[in-house]
């Protein structure tokens, strides 16, 4: 695989679904433009042809809009979930810290003091 194949893999097959589609228009076409037919009777066909594919068109891009506008939607809404969550995440661990940093803070004042408390009992064991 190339480097563009590994960046952009295909994701299903709508990619042979639409190639195949495109095809039959392509070959529809073909097949009216090459066939034994009067003029007038082949552009009567032809301006059918190319309303029913305008309307199809349409009727596909209102889908594809829906579905784009639903995925936004759905990101969105995923997005918002986990901004939360990390927010909340954030808060429970600053006070995780701002908690062990009190009780480091205790340990060490208590262990001063032991160590104040020894070292005047060594002084007075001296003298």
């Amino acid at each position: 695989m190339n480097h563009t194949e590994q960046e952009h893999p295909i994701q299903s097959g709508s990619t042979f679904f639409k190639g195949a589609f495109i095809g039959a228009l392509v070959g529809a076409a073909a097949a009216l433009l090459f066939a034994p037919k009067p003029g007038r009777e082949l552009r009567g066909e032809l301006s059918d042809k190319i309303t029913l594919v305008t309307d199809k068109t349409k009727e596909v891009a209102g889908v594809v809009g829906d579905k784009a506008t639903e995925l936004a939607k759905t990101v969105s809404s995923k997005a918002s979930d986990v901004m939360t969550t990390v927010n909340e995440s954030r808060g429970n661990i600053m006070s995780s810290v701002k908690q062990a940093s009190m009780d480091v803070t205790d340990e060490v004042a208590t262990a001063s003091e032991d160590v104040k408390n020894v070292a005047k009992d060594a002084s007075s064991d001296v003298r």
